[in-house]
């Protein structure tokens, strides 16, 4: 590994995460693991940490190896809101047929997780890029609420919480910037099966920015102009009432061994980038979603944290290059 990306800046501005460190055992047409270090907020710190620096808050159990901790940091990632508790760490179990865009769980034991209570460290508080991630919507809230004023919020959910705390989900939303979620969720948070319209219903709950992960079919952005403007204000030249759609393809790959965590690692590359820069103008956000793919594109390559643990900065920008040579083309003359 090489240094990250974070240590060339003159300037680093902070990420905060909140969310869930686990012990995976995982199953794919081409291997299987037990027990591996996983986690939505794992692979996000991991991932952003090659732009900025990531302050982490999460709860692990008596029984987390002393080496997962010594990864994160061997990566820079700041650990004084990594509550250990007595008790087994959170499990999940999955396996994936060649379908790899969808996961089948098999077991999930949240453990300690279940009392999670995030305690945000004093020195976190005024942190200016935060990501709920994939977290009980009430206590995402309850996390923002010991931010002060960050300059950028962005949230994951999934369709447990949209089917069973629907009315809290959307309280969060109305605090939240940047949503990121699956095409699944989009449409079932929207209650609508087109794509277009889902993104039209759930930027009118609140964020003024939806980014849609579609597995190997790539990522889907629906922007508008600003919190609380109204649909009615079209953009020029653009067919959808919001002020910007943008879609970038998913890195083609020959060898794709474990899609666990690829979502988490997107926005993690997403995030860093955003607060490495620390601009979020729209421009920007496009860059940050290329490089959230390109982060992504490297984590299916291995099981668990292996592939990110051991990338370099050449990679890295080899590949975000490589990114924009596939989409690249003339104008007609």
């Amino acid at each position: 590994m090489t240094f990250p990306l974070c240590l060339f800046a003159l300037f680093l501005m902070s990420l905060l995460v909140v969310g869930t460190v686990a012990l995976d055992t995982v199953k794919t047409p081409f291997g299987e693991v037990e027990e591996v270090l996983g986690g939505s907020a794992t692979y996000f710190s991991i991932a952003a940490s090659y732009f900025t620096e990531v302050r982490l808050v999460t709860v692990v159990g008596e029984d987390f190896p002393q080496e997962h901790i010594q990864l994160l940091g061997r990566h820079g990632v700041d650990l004084k809101g990594l509550q250990q508790e007595k008790g087994r760490t959170f499990r999940w179990k999955g396996q994936y047929d060649y379908n790899l865009n969808e996961a089948r769980t098999l077991d999930t034991q949240l453990n300690v997780l279940q009392s999670f209570k995030p305690q945000i460290p004093e020195e976190y508080k005024k942190v200016d890029y935060v990501f709920l991630a994939n977290i009980d919507p009430d206590l995402q809230r309850e996390v923002l609420h010991q931010i002060e004023r960050p300059k950028l919020v962005a949230c994951d959910t999934m369709n447990f919480w949209i089917q069973n705390k629907p009315d809290a989900l959307k309280r969060t939303l109305k605090e939240v910037d940047i949503l990121i979620i699956n095409d699944g969720e989009t449409r079932q948070l929207a209650q609508e099966p087109n794509i277009v319209k889902a993104a039209r219903k759930i930027l009118a709950l609140g964020p003024n920015t939806l980014i849609i992960k579609r597995g190997e079919y790539g990522v889907l952005m629906f922007k508008r102009r600003g919190r609380g403007e109204e649909f009615s204000s079209r953009a020029p030249g653009l067919p959808l009432p919001h002020s910007s759609v943008f879609a970038a393809p998913a890195y083609p790959l020959e060898f794709v061994f474990d899609p666990t965590g690829a979502g988490d690692s997107f926005a993690g590359g997403f995030m860093g980038y955003l607060s490495k820069v620390d601009r979020i103008d729209e421009q920007t956000i496009r860059q940050a979603i290329v490089f959230g793919s390109t982060v992504a594109s490297f984590n299916v390559e291995d099981f668990s944290l292996r592939r990110l643990d051991k990338l370099t900065n050449e990679e890295l920008l080899a590949r975000f290059r490589e990114f924009k040579a596939l989409v690249d083309f003339d104008q007609i003359r």
